[in-house]
Order: C-alpha cells, then structure tokens, then sequence
C-alpha cells in the first residue's frame, strides 16, 4: 500500500536542520511571554522543519511541555487546531490529536473548551478509516475517564464521528452520550445538557423519541436536574429540539418542560427562558404560540425578581407580534400597566424601548385606547433614561396617530431633558432633535424648541456644544438653507461679539459645519463677513480658529471671493499676528488659496 501522500503549506526556505533545541530552550524558560511567543511561532518553526519532522520531533516535543501555565497551554490548544497543513495534510492529522486529549483533561475550563473545538476541527478533516480508528478512540476513553474533566470534554466530541459513522457505530455513540448525560457528577451533566440540542439535530428521529428525549424531559431528565447551572441550558434545548418534532410531539414533550422552566425556581433559569422566549414560539406551532404561551410570557412580566421582568420587558412588542392583536389587548396590556410603575428602572426603561413600536400592529384606535396612557406615563418617568427610550422610538407612534395626539404631554418631557444636570442626558436629547424637528414641522419646531438648540450652543460642555453645531447642521439640512438663514444664522452670528470666549468659538465651529449646507450666497453675505471680522479678536485661540475656518470655507465659496476677502485677512495673519499658532493655520489657509 503506497503511503499517504503529504499536503500542507510550502516549506519554507530556512536551514534543513532548524535548531530544535532552541525551542526546548524558550518552552522551559521561566518567562512566560517568552514561551507564549514560542507557541505562537509553532507554525512558523513547523514550517521550517517540513511535515515529517514537525510529526517526528515538533509533535513529541509539545507533548513533554504540557505541565506549563494555563495561559501556555490554552495558546497550545489553539495553535493545534490550526496545524493540519503542518503534519502533511489530514492524513497525518490524527497525529495532534494525542495533544489536544492531554490538554481536554487539565482543570482550566477555557484550556479544555479550547481543545474540543480544535479536536472537532481535526476530526472533520479526518479520513473515515483514521476517523473510527483514531477520533473515536479519543472518545472513548475520555467518556469512561475517572476524573471529571475527562468526561466533561467528550459531551463536546459526539457530533463529529455521529454523522459520518455506519449504523452499529451510531447506536454505540449514542449510548455513550446518554450514559454521559445521567452521569453523577455536575459538571458532566450540565457538559451533556449544553451539547444535547446541537447533538440532537443529527440522531434518527425514531432514536431522538426513544431514547435522547427521555433523558432531556420528565422528572428524571436533565430539564429538571437537581442543579441550576444543568437546567440553564433547557430552554436552548427546547428550541432545538421543537425544530425536529410535529406540533403533537411538541405538545407532549416540550411543552410541559418548558412549563416547568417557566416556573423554575432558580431566577436563573427564568431569565434564560424570558431571554429565549420568542425563539421558542418561532419553533412551535402558530397554535401552540397562541394558546399556550401568552399566559406563560405574563407570569414572566410580573416575576418577582427585577432581572427577568427586565428582559421579558425587553421582548414585548418582539412576542406581540406572533400572536392576534386581541390577545395582546386582553393578555398583555393589562401586564404593561403594571411594568410602567414597576418599582425598578430598567424594567421601566426595558419597556420604554421597545413599546412604542407595538403602535404599528395595533393600529391607530388601539393604540390611542391602549397604549398613548402608558406612552405618556413613560414621558413623565423621575428617570432621564427612560424618557429618553420613549422619545427615541417617538417616529413609530408618529406614524400611526400623528405627533398632535402627544405634542402636550411630549414637550414637558423634552424641556426637562433638555436642561437635565447630566451633560449625557442632555447631548442624548440634542441627538434626537433632528428626528423630533422632522416630525412636529417647522413651525411648531421654532415656537417650541428653536431656543434650546441656541441655548445648548453656551452650554459649559464642550461635547454639548460641539453636538449643538452638528445639530445646527442636520436641522439646515431637514428645514433647507432659507429657513437656516431667517433663523439660526443670525442667531449665531450674535455670539461673535460675545464677552465669553468660549460662545465666540463656537460661532465659528457652527460656520463650518453649517458651510457644506447653505452654499456659497449666504457663507458670502451673512457668515464671512462675521468670520473675517472675527480676525482682530484679541483672544488668540479665536484668531487661530479664524483662520482654519476660512480654510475650511473655501471648498464652498467663489474662487474671486476667496482672492479678494479670505486672501488679504489670511496674509494679515501670516504677517502681522504675533502668536506663532495663528501663523501656521494661517500659512496653511494661504496655501490652499494659492
């Protein structure tokens, strides 16, 4: 029989005989860093030595430096995945699989996870006779390991060999697995239950029934294990296995496990089932979603404990829209009312995020009945956040009722956020103007908001008033350039000749950022005039940023406009100004006029 042929990577052009015992030298160093940076150079130095050496001399090596550092080995574990093209193709790869079955027993949790993922890579390149032969062997012995770690890495392994065995292979496997899953000890169990849906997709259907399910349901299976950290994992495996199953075996086997998860006493678990909820109801039957789960999904709007309320919240308008409208009005909102004087904020903030967006599926009637209460019970909420959630997600309600339905109760809410004393709440507000300007129209956007946005360009924040140009900019680009230059132009133009250095600094920022929107008509009648002026202030900093402003101005004005106006105040600056600062924006400005 003629030898397996080599496959990998080019070998690289280094000397034949690569001083192994370099490596052996930096692996048994006391430096940590140092050996890190050996094992992330492995492929570099297998590279060299070619794919019989690295099988003959590199693999051993690794073998005898297993008693390192977690850090070290979880670097290990990671390479070996990758070293497949190294050993000379996948019909050498079984030989890393000795390496990796070392490091699946250490006790750190991340070094074993690392090396099942890099031993399913290595096993799904595996030639079938290796994989039996080599893979499954692996398996065996670490699903009949006496320490626990051994046994926890198999639960990992099954679905690899699984699906690529003959029958009588299969049937073993899956003995081995149940065996695994009724195991004595936590960890293994909780192993088994994490991998339980994944393995489930490729069991025959008759075998899923007969003898998988049954250790995942009922009193003795692991949906109900005596421990929390195993029944984390029910509701993954409930959606899993609800994808394989008819709407009557759902019926008979998820439904009453899922029951029990939703009651469970461990808040673990039923913030996991709140979090995995919908998902759930896309895998059962649209039957099943309508009757059995919406009382389900209100017991966990009104669980005791704030965390669960809080993504269940979260998943409210996500689960409305699976099922009827009038199982929503009858059902859920009488459950929101309660939320939105929940004692805790995130539940109120939860809420407030996502309800707005139930106005699209109720309709207009249902809506001003329902939901415009609760909409404005949020706007009046003591917590900034939760206001703010409200007001961000205002466009789903606009579109449906229209902004006069909540402009009285909205506005109060605004106006608070706008002043609030935390700078975050307040450039969060400035953010949404734009939307809100968008949406209430210009004229009641002037007569109610149109000073704040003024207001905001003093503010002591420099990240505020930054927000405010931008602001500045996006409302010219929504109410067009003639409403930016009746309005907010003059306004801004007024803080040139501010006492307070600071609100003349941003008279030019707002320049800038407004120059790409008004055009060339109003930078040149209304805003260089006032730029150009702003050249003898005896503040330095103003000066200097005078001179970047009209570097920035030219893109948008005329080129006789930048020779005759810009030209002769930048050459002042470069000439006349003693501040070293404001000639070099200067002699950068002149130089793009040239």
């Amino acid at each position: 029989m003629a030898a397996p042929k080599q496959t990998g990577p080019a070998r690289a052009p280094e000397d034949e005989y690569y001083p192994i015992a370099v490596l052996i030298d930096e692996l048994k160093n006391d430096d940590i860093q140092l050996r890190l940076n050996s094992v992330r150079r492995l492929s570099t130095i297998a590279l060299a030595l070619g794919p019989d050496r690295t099988r003959n001399e590199l693999i051993p090596l690794l073998k005898e430096s297993l008693d390192d550092e977690d850090e070290v080995l979880l670097a290990i574990a990671e390479e070996m995945g990758n070293f497949i093209p190294y050993t000379g193709g996948p019909d050498f790869a079984y030989c890393l699989l000795e390496v990796l079955e070392t490091l699946s027993l250490v006790e750190e949790t991340e070094v074993r996870e690392k090396a099942v993922a890099s031993l399913c890579k290595i096993g799904e390149s595996l030639p079938p006779a290796h994989l039996e032969e080599h893979f499954v062997g692996l398996l065996r012995r670490l699903a009949k390991g006496e320490w626990f770690t051994s046994r926890t890495s198999a639960c990992g392994l099954f679905v690899v060999p699984y699906r690529r065995s003959h029958p009588a292979l299969r049937q073993e496997l899956l003995q081995l697995f149940i065996q695994l899953c009724r195991d004595e000890v936590t960890m293994v169990r909780r192993a088994c239950c994490k991998s339980l849906g994944t393995f489930a997709q490729y069991v025959e259907k008759p075998l899923l029934k007969s003898d998988l399910l049954p250790v995942f349901v009922g009193p003795k299976g692991l949906a109900e294990d005596e421990q929390d950290n195993v029944r984390l994992w029910s509701m993954e495996n409930c959606i899993a296995l609800a994808k394989l199953l008819s709407p009557e075996e759902n019926s008979q086997f998820i439904i009453p496990t899922f029951r029990h998860a939703n009651q469970d006493k461990s808040w673990r678990v039923r913030f996991k089932v709140a979090e995995h909820f919908c998902k759930l109801c896309e895998a059962l039957s649209p039957e099943i979603t309508r009757t059995e789960m919406p009382p389900a999904f209100v017991r966990l709007l009104k669980d005791s404990e704030a965390e669960v309320r809080t993504v269940a919240a979260g998943k409210v308008t996500e689960f409305a829209q699976l099922i009827p409208p009038e199982l929503v009005i009858r059902q859920l909102i009488p459950a929101l009312r309660e939320l939105a004087d929940d004692t805790s904020q995130h539940v109120r903030e939860a809420l407030a995020s996502v309800i707005m967006q139930m106005a699209s599926l109720l309709g207009k009637a249902h809506t001003l009945e329902h939901l415009l209460p609760l909409f404005l019970k949020l706007l009046r909420d003591e917590v900034p956040e939760v206001r703010l959630a409200i007001i961000s997600k205002l466009e789903h309600v606009n579109n449906v009722v229209g902004i006069e339905q909540l402009s009285q109760s909205l506005l109060p809410a605004i106006i608070e956020l706008a002043e609030d004393r935390q700078w975050r709440v307040r450039l969060a507000i400035i953010e949404y103007v734009p939307l809100l300007a968008s949406q209430l129209g210009v004229e009641f956007f002037d007569e109610k908001l149109g000073n704040f946005c003024m207001t905001w360009l003093g503010d002591t924040v420099y990240t505020i008033r930054e927000a405010a140009t931008i602001n500045l900019k996006r409302l010219a680009e929504i109410f067009g350039p003639e409403w930016a230059q009746n309005t907010i132009i003059p306004k801004v133009m007024t803080l040139s000749s501010h006492p307070n250095y600071l609100y003349r600094m941003t008279t030019l920022f707002a320049v800038s950022t407004l120059a790409p929107v008004v055009g060339s008509e109003i930078i040149g009648s209304t805003m260089l005039p006032v730029v150009l002026k702003m050249a003898n202030d005896a503040v330095p900093n103003i000066r200097f940023n005078v001179a970047k402003t009209l570097k920035a101005l030219l893109p948008y004005v005329e080129q006789n406009v930048a020779q005759q106006k810009i030209r002769p105040t930048v050459l002042h600056l470069v000439n006349e100004d003693n501040d070293r600062d404001v000639k070099f924006f200067a002699q950068q400005a002149l130089a793009e006029i040239s």
